[in-house]
């Protein structure tokens, strides 16, 4: 396996260096044809940065005012792929000034300079189409000023680009990597002069892509709700290049999209971001609802699962949970051992989270991360519900998890109901996971049960088994709740409660029944952008399992004095009058 793997990467790089030696030969492409409307969204902070000389990628800070930035000392090979990427050229179009445009100028042309004759690491599908989109979205933004010999090569390199696309879309992997090449080759089609032909073989190839990818029961294999965003963002800036056009995407094209957005609206929470499951974050600020907005579809999902996903809302509260077995094989480079955790979001601002991927922190954080004790759920002997691979090649799968992941979504008395369990302790304890929560109608309490469970005569002698081993002291269990960085908590009545203050003004109670022990301890919050894990904390309940049933009864609600309607000033966290939900924005 491992060498059928370097002999197939050897062979798609080697094939990616011919293809980029041959296309660099050309002389095509003199104008544009057209130029779609720029849709990718910047960030004027991380655009000012930039201009800065503070260059923030794959989790690296590298500051080198005054270099030009492909002279810049490489960390690692995301920050390099980020790079080549040209993403970053979307925060320089957001300032729009002239220092931005001057870098901007510099760190294109640079690349022509350096690695346009066909050479260096940008040269794969996936970069190119991503780097493809950004040149041609900001044109305009880059064009103003150089002189013709200096417009001449910028557009002789897109025509470049645009061969290599052509001859090498496949080889880009399926999913992300490969709806970014075709995209790109599609917009390059559309707007490049004498690069038509391209259009039609990539809108069909892009129409067979969705549906061999979302045709079936399941959606993305992987589960990552952010990689979901980014496919459908893509594909609605194909359909929209298409459509301006005068050309028409194809039918499997349209279905994915109408298929998707009422998936990406049940994974949206109340504050707008997505929730943050198998390596995915909450999304870059705006993408999402400008995603949405540019499909338009209305719609929502049917009740029941939405790529493995429940969510119970009211009111102003969102909570979301994991109720799937976690990705299989190669789908599960990424994976979390997280079945049956959840977030919880009120209003503007989050509650309870996962601690989120550590991939930009580095490969100790990265697989922390993705450990069971990371997220808002049960874990038994402090072990995961699934456990990474061994070394080799599969290394980084996740083996063992959860198999029979049952679940029941009904109206409760005076609220919504989720029931579900989960198998993943089993083979080593006998033991079944098996959680519910309810919330009420208009979203000021949610109540819990955590509950292990030896069910079958052979669970039984598993755990009697297991329990034998701990000398009858008992198997042990903690229940995690991960709380944002900007809820501040402490411990209440006596030690038998939490309090957390949310910026908004709103105070939120967490109270148990008294079978575990309750404890703040530390945590942390993976978050993408910034330099290092930010601290936090979490509430634990803790105890051990002595018996084949074990119940933890918990709740959280609203403090009584907590007004019905918020107005929640993002930054200011002062409230009055009424709330406008981003659900209703977009």
């Amino acid at each position: 396996m491992a060498l059928i793997d370097t002999i197939g990467a050897r062979w798609t790089r080697l094939m990616n260096r011919v293809q980029a030696r041959r296309a660099s030969w050309a002389r095509p492409a003199t104008a544009f044809v057209s130029s779609p409307e720029p849709r990718t969204i910047g960030s004027f902070a991380r655009g000012r940065q930039l201009c800065a000389g503070n260059f923030l990628f794959a989790g690296h800070l590298v500051n080198e005012p005054d270099t030009q930035i492909w002279d810049i000392r490489i960390p690692d090979q995301a920050f390099e792929a980020e790079l080549h990427g040209f993403a970053w050229l979307d925060d320089l179009a957001a300032v729009g000034d002239g220092p931005a445009r001057q870098a901007a100028q510099d760190w294109i042309w640079g690349w022509i300079d350096r690695y346009g004759n066909g050479r260096g690491p940008g040269w794969t599908s996936d970069l190119t189409g991503r780097r493809l989109i950004r040149w041609i979205n900001h044109a305009l933004f880059v064009l103003r000023g150089p002189d013709k010999a200096a417009s001449d090569a910028f557009y002789r390199s897109l025509g470049q680009q645009t061969l290599f696309l052509g001859k090498r879309w496949e080889a880009a992997q399926p999913g992300l990597p490969r709806f970014e090449a075709l995209t790109g080759l599609i917009y390059a089609g559309l707007a490049l002069e004498g690069m038509q032909d391209n259009v039609g073989r990539a809108t069909l190839a892009l129409a067979r892509e969705c549906d061999m990818r979302f045709s079936g029961d399941g959606l993305l294999p992987t589960r990552n709700p952010e990689e979901l965003l980014e496919v459908f963002t893509l594909l609605t800036w194909a359909a929209t290049a298409l459509s301006d056009a005068g050309r028409s995407p194809g039918e499997s094209h349209w279905l994915a999209i109408e298929r998707i957005a009422p998936i990406l609206r049940t994974l949206r929470h109340a504050d707008g971001g997505l929730a943050r499951f198998h390596g995915g974050g909450r999304g870059l600020e705006g993408r999402l609802d400008n995603a949405l907005a540019n499909s338009g579809i209305k719609s929502r999902a049917p009740d029941g699962l939405a790529m493995g996903y429940a969510r119970l809302s009211a009111g102003r509260t969102s909570l979301i949970i994991d109720a799937s077995p976690p990705p299989k094989g190669a789908a599960s480079v990424n994976a979390h051992a997280s079945t049956l955790a959840f977030e919880l979001t009120s209003g503007r601002r989050p509650l309870i989270v996962n601690c989120g991927s550590g991939d930009t922190f580095g490969p100790d954080w990265r697989r922390a991360g993705r450990a069971t004790p990371s997220h808002s759920t049960l874990v038994i002997a402090a072990e995961s519900s699934a456990r990474l691979g061994p070394d080799g090649p599969q290394e980084e799968w996740l083996v063992g998890g959860a198999k029979n992941v049952p679940i029941q979504i009904s109206r409760a008395t005076d609220g919504l109901r989720f029931e579900g369990g989960h198998d993943g302790y089993i083979a080593r304890y006998g033991l079944m996971h098996a959680r519910t929560l309810e919330m009420t109608f208009d979203g000021r309490g949610i109540a819990g049960e955590d509950m292990m469970l030896a069910l079958e005569d052979a669970d039984k002698r598993r755990f009697d088994k297991a329990l034998d081993a701990t000398k009858l002291a008992g198997i042990k269990f903690q229940i995690h709740f991960h709380l944002h960085p900007d809820a501040d908590a402490e411990l209440d009545m006596g030690g038998q409660a939490v309090s957390i203050a949310l910026r908004s003004g709103e105070i939120w109670v967490f109270r148990h029944d008294a079978r575990a022990q309750i404890a703040l301890e530390p945590s942390v919050y993976l978050e993408r952008g910034r330099l290092k894990p930010r601290a936090t904390r979490q509430i634990v309940l803790s105890g051990r399992a002595m018996e084949h049933a074990t119940r933890v009864r918990w709740s959280l609600s609203k403090a009584q004095d907590t007004p019905v309607s918020i107005r929640d000033l993002a930054d200011g966290g002062t409230y009055t009058g009424d709330y406008t939900d981003p659900e209703d924005e977009a």
